[in-house]
């Protein structure tokens, strides 16, 4: 994971030496709005309005916060409106790279280039930060829209219902402070809990992170004995921001990121909820397993310097969950 500094690449891990072992993500800079007229969002610019075909999407299948992008993209029905291209699972010196069609990967579609920090120099020549996945692209204006999942899944939730007439909606207005409470303790705890606990280099930071990941979890798992989903009997986008993880967790989190307290499967609620997130209609084809375990291992050579990729523990995702008689609170 490397970064741009004015538009130059280097090739240079996160620095926890300041931060005393303590891994700290940067915040997304895209922040502008697809709307559906393109009238300003919450935050950037306007001028970009809801279209057929006028957005592409940079995602990598192995990414958590990218796969949220694409759960949505597939449940709102816009996936024949907003063609995807995938990056190689590997993750090495020069970041998220793209390859020919094969395995899943797609190349660059757009412009045929060779890696995702081009996609925004394309944007900014001067970019200085990380080049992350997802990547909003805007075909008309020849910029990135937005590079923050988060903000993302709520265009898609509901700025190009005219266009697909899917008025589903994940982000009810009647329940978003509620939503964002369960939504702050997820993504602090669980979402990048998990990457605090497998970037720390100090065991004070491993120890600051991995304690209130399982707090949560057992959280989660008593809301969940009593909720058929985390805001009752309606499911919301909070519930899709936490199966990104959850469905990484047992692969991947549990042992290269040392988040080995438990297993997902130690708990009944929660492994039954996350099996039935995975059997909703379109999702299970955004899990690429193949591309999350081999990202992940072969990638941080910081944790696993010698690239072994572990065989990883059989799960049925496709088992029957039982969600659908439990009560709801």
């Amino acid at each position: 994971m490397g970064l741009l500094i004015d538009g130059i690449w280097h090739d240079t891990w996160y620095d926890t030496k300041s931060s005393g072992g303590a891994f700290q993500r940067s915040a997304a800079q895209f922040r502008n709005w697809v709307t559906p007229d393109g009238a300003p969002g919450p935050s950037g610019k306007g001028g970009f309005a809801a279209a057929s075909g006028r957005y592409h999407l940079y995602v990598s299948y192995a990414c958590p916060w990218a796969h949220r992008t694409l759960i949505f993209r597939e449940i709102k029905g816009l996936s024949t409106h907003i063609p995807v291209s995938v990056v190689h699972p590997d993750m090495l010196d020069q970041g998220w790279t793209f390859a020919p069609e094969t395995e899943g990967r797609t190349g660059d579609r757009l412009y045929g280039l060779n890696y995702a920090h081009q996609i925004y120099t394309r944007a900014d020549p001067a970019y200085s930060g990380r080049v992350t996945v997802p990547i909003l692209w805007d075909t008309e204006r020849r910029t990135i829209v937005s590079n923050e999942s988060a903000e993302i899944i709520r265009m898609f939730n509901s700025a190009f219902d005219h266009l697909t007439g899917n008025h589903e909606d994940f982000w009810p207005e009647c329940i978003r402070e509620k939503i964002e409470t369960v939504n702050v303790r997820i993504y602090e705890n669980v979402n990048n809990g998990v990457y605090k606990c497998g970037f720390s280099t100090t065991q004070e930071a491993y120890d600051a992170a991995v304690h209130p990941l399982f707090d949560t979890l057992d959280w989660l798992e008593s809301r969940l004995a009593n909720n058929r989903y985390l805001m009752g009997d309606q499911v919301t986008e909070a519930d899709w921001r936490l199966f990104t993880t959850l469905i990484r967790f047992d692969p991947v989190y549990h042992l290269h990121f040392k988040c080995n307290r438990r297993r997902l499967i130690d708990y009944p609620n929660l492994w039954a909820y996350t099996r039935e997130l995975y059997q909703w209609p379109g999702v299970a084809g955004t899990v690429h397993m193949d591309h999350i375990i081999r990202h992940y291992h072969y990638s941080h050579d910081s944790i696993n310097p010698h690239r072994i990729v572990p065989i990883g523990p059989e799960l049925d995702h496709l088992a029957p969950h039982g969600r659908d008689q439990r009560a709801v609170a």
